[in-house]
């Protein structure tokens, strides 16, 4: 049985290839080719003789997902792909432009079990947790049909990253890996839900990415009504976890926080919000909804405004998330909602 060599680290390559004979430099001939030079067909790789391309073809493949549909804002740039997995399950991801850097948003699992009330995704149900190759071949996918070079990623696409723990970091060693995508580390971002006791492990690994934590509420009742899952982790469960993160990373940690209009919006929940991260060292990024949920409005500007006022007078450092790929829904989860839907 053919295997997917993007599901195998450095130090596992290395280890299959010696099985097979080859020589160790020949490692890197071909992740050079796979991610660097964006080739993914071995027949292709020249540096090899006749017969080690041979031998390469019929041990393993490059299991670049097959595009189905990309869709591209007319305002911005913003790209978002729908996949197809080797088994047929689809996922997503977003590519951001901004003046100097190109930002990948990649999903780590199909679908999602954690179901959000605000997130399509989880709208969607929940399949399987992706391999480490699928979630860098990503990135390898952006690359080659945006004919781009990634330099931040955001786990930030379909899934809960920490949810999918083990595949997550060996993906994060790939990305950051020199032979392969060579993306510092500190221009990784997990963004999780909040699962406490993977948070704290993250740092206890020093796995050194940067952390977001999608908070949305700061009081357990009404972070019960957008996230289910904060039945099981509470509020203080996962302000606990952050400050033991803090206290063995000293790295600061991004709080996403999503607004709805006369839910979450008003002045008490910015400062029951201020009064939660006292003490701590993050930055708030605010988030307009997105149109998923037929009972979620965006607030006004003026509301978004006075609530970051708020925070501020406090020492928080906080913004409103300048929107991309609106024209496109670029929010993951829509998408392949679609399709779904249409089949």
């Amino acid at each position: 049985m053919m295997k997917n060599i993007l599901n195998f680290n450095y130090d596992q390559l290395h280890k299959e290839f010696e099985k097979l004979g080859f020589e160790k430099y020949r490692v890197d001939q071909v992740l050079d080719w796979i991610y660097k030079k964006r080739v993914f067909n071995f027949e292709d790789m020249t540096n090899l003789s006749k017969e080690q391309r041979k031998v390469l073809v019929e041990k393993f493949y490059v299991g670049i997902p097959k595009l189905l549909d990309m869709q591209i804002s007319k305002i911005d740039r913003t790209t978002k792909f729908l996949w197809e997995l080797s088994d047929g399950n689809t996922i997503e991801s977003v590519v951001l432009f901004h003046t100097g850097r190109v930002t990948a948003c990649i999903s780590t699992q199909v679908g999602c079990p954690v179901k959000c009330s605000f997130c399509a995704t989880g709208q969607s149900g929940f399949v399987r947790n992706l391999k480490a190759g699928e979630i860098v071949s990503q990135i390898l996918g952006i690359e080659f049909y945006r004919n781009v070079k990634v330099g931040n990623v955001v786990y930030m696409g379909m899934g809960e990253p920490l949810l999918n723990f083990d595949e997550t970091l060996k993906s994060v060693e790939m990305l950051n890996h020199k032979k392969m995508l060579n993306i510092g580390k500190r221009r990784i971002t997990i963004s999780t839900v909040g699962i406490p006791e993977k948070i704290i492990e993250l740092a206890e690994r020093n796995v050194d990415v940067r952390l977001a934590l999608s908070l949305h509420a700061a009081t357990n009742s009404k972070r019960d009504e957008l996230i289910p899952l904060n039945k099981k982790y509470s509020v203080d469960e996962l302000i606990y976890a952050i400050k033991k993160y803090q206290e063995i990373t000293g790295n600061r940690v991004t709080i996403e926080y999503l607004l709805i209009r006369e839910f979450n919006d008003y002045p008490e929940d910015a400062e029951r919000l201020a009064g939660l991260l006292k003490g701590l060292s993050v930055f708030v990024n605010l988030i307009p909804v997105n149109p998923v949920n037929p009972n979620f409005y965006r607030p006004s500007r003026w509301a978004m405004e006075r609530f970051k006022q708020i925070l501020e007078r406090h020492g928080i450092e906080s913004e409103i998330r300048v929107e991309k790929g609106t024209d496109i829904e670029a929010a993951c989860g829509q998408l392949r909602r679609r399709k779904l839907k249409s089949k």
